[in-house]
């Protein structure tokens, strides 16, 4: 997951200017989609080595749960589409915290090798400083987390105050296909 998005996606919903009986905010992320070509396959350890569109090459290891692995051959392509969507409440007073995260994976039944792999986290995170001068906000939240940003509005961040408490649900998404390098 793409935590530096969702943390700057905290810094861009706080600097929002919302009406007061505003509590929700979604935030939806775009589609990204990377198309990748597989350059080498190591069956003994499940390492397979793509080419990006970049020309950068990156080792991947494929899961023991990816029951077709030995149908990837040297030339396919393989595609991943990533969609992110984030959803902040600021709770009310009192409302016990959260720390919550799911996971969840299919298989594709097509010809080729394909799936979707999806994650969904809820935490919720505490306001631990504002500086109005900068201005900025930092945040805190489950396991050490940390994060600090710049805020646009500064009317938004008056509204809020050390102390108050958001909820950060964001999803992930991943579908991966894989076409035969033969096809054009």
């Amino acid at each position: 997951m793409k935590k530096t998005i969702v943390v700057a996606s905290v810094a861009v919903w706080m600097s929002l200017s919302l009406p007061a009986a505003a509590q929700v905010k979604t935030l939806t992320g775009d589609t990204e989609v990377v198309t990748a070509t597989v350059e080498a396959i190591d069956v003994a350890t499940r390492a397979v080595t793509l080419k990006g569109p970049d020309g950068t090459y990156h080792v991947v290891t494929a899961p023991p749960e990816m029951k077709r692995f030995n149908e990837l051959k040297v030339g396919d392509k393989i595609t991943a589409r990533y969609y992110e969507n984030i959803v902040i409440r600021l709770k009310p007073p009192g409302e016990k915290d959260v720390d919550t995260g799911t996971l969840g994976a299919s298989r594709g039944d097509g010809a080729r090798p394909a799936g979707t792999v999806a994650e969904q986290r809820t935490i919720t995170a505490t306001i631990t400083q504002l500086d109005q001068k900068v201005p900025s906000i930092t945040f805190t939240g489950p396991n050490g987390w940390t994060y600090s940003s710049r805020v646009q509005d500064k009317v938004a961040l008056s509204k809020v105050k050390v102390g108050d408490k958001v909820d950060i649900t964001w999803t992930a998404a991943a579908l991966v296909s894989i076409e035969d390098g033969a096809k054009k």
